[in-house]
């Protein structure tokens, strides 16, 4: 015989604090990153191209967790849209960092692919609220 969650005693955690969890902290490293890249929080890897377009994917995910409290959509729908642009900007800069036009080191590197992971998983649970 299965048993049901409430039967478990196991608190689920609602999908939508969930997706506006990710969008929240996608959001902060995206804006750490271009203040990083803007030399205000250091000069150590300043480029201005990639802080242009980590701000750009920063205010997506900031308009996108704001939305979820509007009631326009689903937050689900909400979430795949905002980490969905957000992770296609950052193949975006994958492709340009291996043609060596962006930022050649290995922490932005390391940012980019631990990124899309997290994007990635966003997307698919959120995709699994609309499921």
């Amino acid at each position: 015989m299965l048993l049901r969650d409430e039967d478990r005693n196991i608190q689920v955690v609602p999908t939508r604090r969930v997706i506006r969890a990710f969008l929240a902290v996608e959001a902060a490293t995206f804006i750490i990153a271009a203040l990083v890249h803007f030399g205000i929080l250091t000069n150590a890897d300043p480029h201005e191209a990639a802080a242009t377009g980590e701000s750009v994917i920063a205010i997506a995910l900031v308009i996108g967790l704001a939305l979820t409290w509007v009631g326009l959509t689903s937050v689900a729908t909400i979430g795949i849209l905002a980490q969905g642009f957000a992770l296609f900007g950052t193949l975006v800069g994958i492709l340009t960092i291996v043609a060596g036009v962006g930022p050649q080191s290995a922490a932005d590197l390391g940012y980019h692919v631990a990124i899309s992971g997290v994007l990635l998983v966003g997307v698919v649970v959120a995709s699994r609220r609309l499921a």
